[in-house]
């Protein structure tokens, strides 16, 4: 069917912009972090919100109040977890993976690359991005908890405490 009534219209667009507007507020409410880039489980958030978005602008069934207390208790939920996270080390473990070492010393660690699913023409466009022409003179490449790579250069002095979180191939971290 391509036209139902002016009403059905009006009502979605009423009812789109203010849930649009409730949206808006609880994420400018919940901060920066709510909306920062984005681990399997702020995926899986984000999905949710757009998902309860759509179902309050397109089912009459569904009162606008109603999705935006669902909209809201998904935004606090997240709220909640990211802030217990960053406080209760079980907490963070359980939500966020360990950042991932794929690449030390110039050598691919290939065990670790075949377990995340990175090929070596990933770790080469890291090294290229980050302005190396040799993965030879490389010195570590992390996969983060984001699904991006972190490339650490030659030159540094002698310090490694930016790969004090990041796991190695045995499962233990890099020192």
């Amino acid at each position: 069917m391509f036209f139902d009534s002016w009403q059905g219209v009006f009502r979605v667009l009423a009812v789109g912009t203010l849930a649009y507007l409730a949206l808006l507020i609880w994420l400018r409410m919940t901060g920066k972090r709510t909306v920062s880039k984005w681990n399997a489980f702020d995926l899986i958030v984000t999905i949710a919100l757009g998902s309860t978005l759509a179902t309050v602008l397109l089912t009459r069934q569904v009162a606008l109040v109603e999705g935006v207390a669902g909209m809201g208790l998904l935004i606090m939920l997240q709220y909640l977890i990211t802030w217990t996270s960053v406080r209760v080390g079980w907490v963070r473990r359980a939500v966020k993976n360990a950042p991932t070492l794929l690449l030390r010393n110039g050598q691919p660690c290939a065990e670790t690359m075949r377990r995340q699913r990175v090929t070596v023409g990933e770790l080469r466009a890291a090294a290229r991005a980050a302005g190396q022409a040799s993965l030879e003179r490389v010195d570590a490449i992390v996969l983060e908890t984001d699904g991006n790579f972190s490339v650490i250069t030659s030159g540094w002095d002698g310090s490694r405490d930016a790969l004090a979180d990041v796991e190695s191939r045995a499962g233990t971290h890099v020192t």
